[in-house]
Parts: C-alpha cells; sequence; structure tokens
C-alpha cells in the first residue's frame, strides 16, 4: 500500500474534474491507525475524517491527527456528542433537530462554536438517515435559535451507483439546493462547504458542484472488516 501514491492520484483527479475550483479533500480514516494517517497527512490531505467515536477517541489519545483538521464524518448518537464537540472543527453529520440541539447545548457549554454541516437524504431512502430537501427551510429557521453553532453547508450520500455517472442527477439537486439556500439570509448559517462523494464516485460529484470529498478506499486501500467485535464502551456512558 503507497499511500503516497494514493493521495497523489487522487489530487491529479480531484484537479481534471474540479476545472480550477478548490475542493476539500477528507480522508476517511476508518481503521486506519495512527501510521497511516500520519502519512496521509505527510502526502498532502486537508483533513482527516473519523467515522466511529470510540476510534476517533482513541486515536486522538495517540496524536494520530496531528498536522491537520479533525472531521467527524460518521453517524453521530446524541449520548456521543460530548465526546466530539469541541474537538472536531466539523461535524458533517447532523441528521436530526434533536441532534443539532443537543450540539448547540453542548458547544454553549464549552463557550465555543461548533461547525455542522446539514445532512440531506437527497433520494428519500428509507435505509438511510438525514433531512428530506423539503424539511430544510424549517431546520435552517430553527438553527438561527443556536448561536453555538454554526451551519456551513450540506452533506449527502446518495444511493449506490449501479453504473457510472448514475448518481449525477442526485449530485446536482444537491448543488440546487445549496445555491438555493446560500442565496437566502440565515443566522448561523453560510453555505461554504457541499460534502459529497466518496471513493467510487466522487469525480462525478466535483462535476456537479461538490467542495469537499470524503475519500478512503483510494487512499488507503480495501478496509478489511473481518475482524472480533469490540464491545464500544460508550455506549452506556463510557468514560
Amino acid at each position: 500500500m503507497n499511500i503516497e501514491e494514493n493521495v497523489r492520484a487522487v489530487r491529479q483527479r480531484i484537479a481534471a474534474a474540479a476545472g480550477g475550483r478548490q475542493v476539500t479533500l477528507v480522508a476517511a480514516t476508518k481503521m486506519n491507525g495512527k501510521d497511516a494517517v500520519q502519512r496521509a497527512i505527510r502526502a498532502g490531505i486537508d483533513a482527516c475524517g473519523e467515522n466511529r467515536v470510540q476510534e476517533m477517541v482513541e486515536k486522538l489519545e495517540q496524536d494520530a491527527y496531528a498536522g491537520a483538521p479533525l472531521h467527524f464524518i460518521g453517524s453521530l448518537q446524541k449520548n456521543k456528542v460530548k465526546f466530539v464537540v469541541g474537538r472536531c472543527d466539523l461535524i458533517h453529520s447532523v441528521n436530526s433537530p434533536a441532534l443539532l440541539e443537543v450540539i448547540a447545548k453542548k458547544a454553549a457549554s464549552l463557550e465555543l462554536v461548533q461547525d455542522v454541516l446539514l445532512e440531506v437524504n437527497i433520494a428519500g431512502e428509507a435505509s438511510k438517515t438525514g433531512f428530506l430537501p423539503g424539511e430544510l427551510p424549517q431546520l435552517l429557521e430553527a438553527a438561527e435559535r443556536f448561536s453555538s453553532v454554526h451551519v456551513r453547508g450540506l452533506m449527502a450520500i446518495p444511493p449506490k451507483s449501479r453504473k457510472n455517472g448514475e448518481n449525477r442527477r442526485w449530485f446536482a439537486q444537491m448543488r440546487e439546493l445549496f445555491i438555493d439556500i446560500g442565496a437566502k439570509t440565515y443566522d448561523n448559517v453560510t453555505m461554504d462547504f457541499l460534502s459529497m462523494g466518496m471513493s467510487d464516485d466522487f469525480e462525478d460529484a466535483i462535476l456537479e458542484g461538490s467542495n469537499m470529498v470524503r475519500v478512503g478506499t483510494a487512499i488507503f486501500g480495501a478496509r478489511h472488516y473481518d475482524v472480533p467485535t469490540v464491545t464500544d464502551p460508550m455506549t452506556n456512558g463510557g468514560f
């Protein structure tokens, strides 16, 4: 596995799709240890993206993310917000009004402003979390009440493609939402980041307007899930 070469190759593909636009490369570091993460940082990724709270906490203790901003890109349970707020530069996966409120309260208690993205279930898939497009206006109005949270944009994971380019319509719909919201004025809301596109489809996402991609396999190689399950000590309160 040559992480350095992989990062260079991903950068080249991003540049070819972006046509001069700036695109933030978030390395999805799930199931990769400190050494691999540090190699990716030295190779020039823009940020590390972690999916699991327990894994993130362990790597923070090891200084695995030193040298790069840390994003939380996985599903976040309300009872684990306390481990994430103030430790991550950006939370990508705010998928309910209740979660937004819990994040805001924790950030206020720490006297800081937490940057977040709103997760959009752009295709209305029953198996996925996130806001339906029609729910966003009400949520953005609710976000105006929380001065301790700054909504910085949108995130989406569209349906898995069966053929190349199939997801472009969903990415295009996300771009339209992003532009429409950005043209309006909400307190505590700015449309800076449109986070969409992963290893299999980040070029299509960029072509449709993404300015932040979350890439794991194309940098670190395929993940191996045939490992024993570890009980998460934070499930029942933790630490």
